[in-house]
């Protein structure tokens, strides 16, 4: 058994470079203005290659200023694009940014990169987040608070930064719950087993400044859900 989860984890990981690398990145360099469409096209095509299915509950609220998720590895990515068709703006590391072909992921539909190591990043994620909520196009951040992948049921402790920008800039905020995505693709231990993708889109809210406990609260809130997937339905995060 371990031996097949083995080969379809390779398997799914090659999927997701030729697809990636091969497709996604030649055709925005050519297609600039049809980035949002070609990340969601092609993502959706690396779910189906996968024979696996998104699965939604509640409905996802394009309007709101940013997607707060839990984090699990690259499918998470992957079903967020491939579920419907929203012009996201994904907040990742800058190293990532650097990589070589997967960069242009980011660079060309204008992701925003944060330098954890440079004090004056979060200054600069504030700029980027500000530009994204006024300007002429609305654009739906997309963070994950853990600030990287986990491999426990547990959420990471939330870093600061969603928290700070949220305030300054009163931002409105959809909580969004992702499970089984870690048994469609382990990056963990590099296995993969046949698995659907399970999205529940949580109640939309706007950031209250003088609620001092709205961030912990939401961080708790997230975590009761991603333990009712568990008790409920046998699916872990």
């Amino acid at each position: 058994m371990k031996i097949f989860a083995k080969i379809r984890f390779y398997y799914g990981a090659s999927i997701i470079t030729l697809i990636a690398a091969g497709i996604m990145v030649p055709l925005m360099l050519i297609f600039r203005k049809d980035t949002n469409k070609i990340l969601h096209k092609y993502n959706a095509l690396i779910i189906k290659f996968m024979g696996a299915k998104i699965i939604t509950t509640g409905k996802r609220d394009n309007s709101a200023d940013v997607f707060v998720m839990n984090h699990q590895g690259i499918i998470d990515i992957v079903a967020m694009e491939a579920a419907e068709l929203t012009d996201m703006r994904w907040v990742a590391k800058r190293q990532l940014f650097d990589t070589p072909w997967f960069g242009f992921l980011l660079k060309l539909p204008n992701m925003i990169n944060v330098d954890r190591a440079d004090k004056a990043g979060l200054i600069k994620l504030l700029r980027d987040a500000k530009e994204t909520k006024d300007g002429e196009i609305h654009r739906t951040m997309a963070i994950f608070p853990e600030g990287t992948r986990s491999n426990k049921q547990e959420l990471r402790p939330f870093k600061n930064g969603t928290k700070i920008i949220a305030e300054k800039l009163e931002l409105t905020i959809q909580p969004i719950i992702i499970t089984n995505s870690k048994n469609l693709l382990n990056e963990h231990i590099r296995e993969s087993y046949r698995a659907d993708v399970y999205i529940k889109y949580c109640d939309t809210f706007k950031v209250d400044r003088s609620d001092k406990e709205w961030y912990s609260n939401l961080e708790k809130s997230m975590q009761e859900e991603i333990d009712k997937e568990l008790k409920n339905n046998g699916r872990y995060r």
